[in-house]
Parts: structure tokens; sequence; C-alpha cells
């Protein structure tokens, strides 16, 4: 069944942890306490705790690109001077291993980049929609909930969010 979705507008910081606890600690049917996200001008790490760790890929999108960078750097230098094997070397080395660490190196830094750059764009979902619900008044002073839950959980939801004096409620009549 498709969720629905609700948007609550706190004007007091108080209030929007109330009603993270309230939900946290609820057992509404069809409601996961994994799709809610705050919506804030400000970072309010007190609130982002209580709603649990939340899942970062990024980095390891940056682990991925520097192993590859570094990988395959080292193979296209390796394999360009591999590829002169007929020439007389002199007593050198084929693939001389210092001046080959330095290109390396910028390989992986490259590749490292590039790769969070990309995780960037994939994990903030870029370009994207806006959220189901928006409000404004979000990026300017208010705090704010959004839920995803099934379209019957959202009444219990909106319920809680009216209980402790939210300054608005979007989306009641999602289905």
């Amino acid at each position: 069944m498709a969720k629905a979705h609700t948007l609550g507008l706190f004007d007091n910081f108080d209030e929007a942890a109330q009603v993270i606890e309230t939900l946290k600690s609820s057992s509404i049917d069809g409601f996961s306490i994994d799709d809610v996200v705050l919506k804030s001008p400000i970072e309010h790490q007190e609130l982002a705790e209580s709603l649990g760790p939340r899942p970062v890929y990024v980095q390891l999108y940056t682990l991925i690109g520097a192993v590859l960078g570094a990988a395959l750097g080292f193979l296209f230098i390796a394999s360009s001077q591999a590829s002169f094997l007929l020439q007389y070397r002199g007593g050198k080395p084929v693939i001389p291993l210092p001046p080959n660490f330095v290109l390396t190196y910028e390989f992986f830094i490259l590749c490292g980049v590039l790769m969070t750059v990309v995780g960037c764009f994939i994990a903030w979902k870029l370009p994207g929609n806006r959220s189901p619900l928006y409000n404004a008044s979000v990026s300017e002073d208010k705090i704010g909930i959004l839920v995803k839950a099934e379209p019957a959980a959202i009444q219990e939801v909106n319920a809680i969010f009216h209980r402790f004096h939210a300054a608005e409620v979007i989306g009641e009549q999602a289905a």
C-alpha cells in the first residue's frame, strides 16, 4: 500500500523533541521511526540523536573511488611503460616504482574526490524532486517533522502533532 505524508510545524524546540519521543515510544501500526525526517534551518543534535543513527554511504563511495583510483592509476602507468618492452632500457627496470607512486597517488586522490562527489549526488538524491510536503517557514524559523506512514496511521500521527501544539499540520487528508 502507498504511504502518505504529513508535516508538523513547531515553533518550540521542546515541543518538537516531545513529539519525536512520543512517536518513538508509540506503537502505531503502519508507522516506523525510520520514516521520520527532521527539517530545520539549523542543526538540532539532540533531536537527531533521538531519531537514532541514520546510514551514511558517502564514505563508502570515497573508499571505493580511492582504491580503484590507486589500482587503475598504477595499471595505466605500468601498462604504458611496459608497452615499450622492445626498447633498450640500459639496465633500468621496465616499470620503475618510485616515479610511478607519485602518479598513482594523484590518481588515488582524483578518483577518491570524484567518487565522493558522485556519492554525494546519489546520497542526497540530486537532482531530485522536493519533499512531498514542503513549507518555506522550515527554512526560516520553524522546526518541521515529516512523517511517512500508512494512511491509517496518519490520523494518529496528526493527533500527536496537535497534542503538542503544532503551529501547522500539512497533509492531514493525504491518502
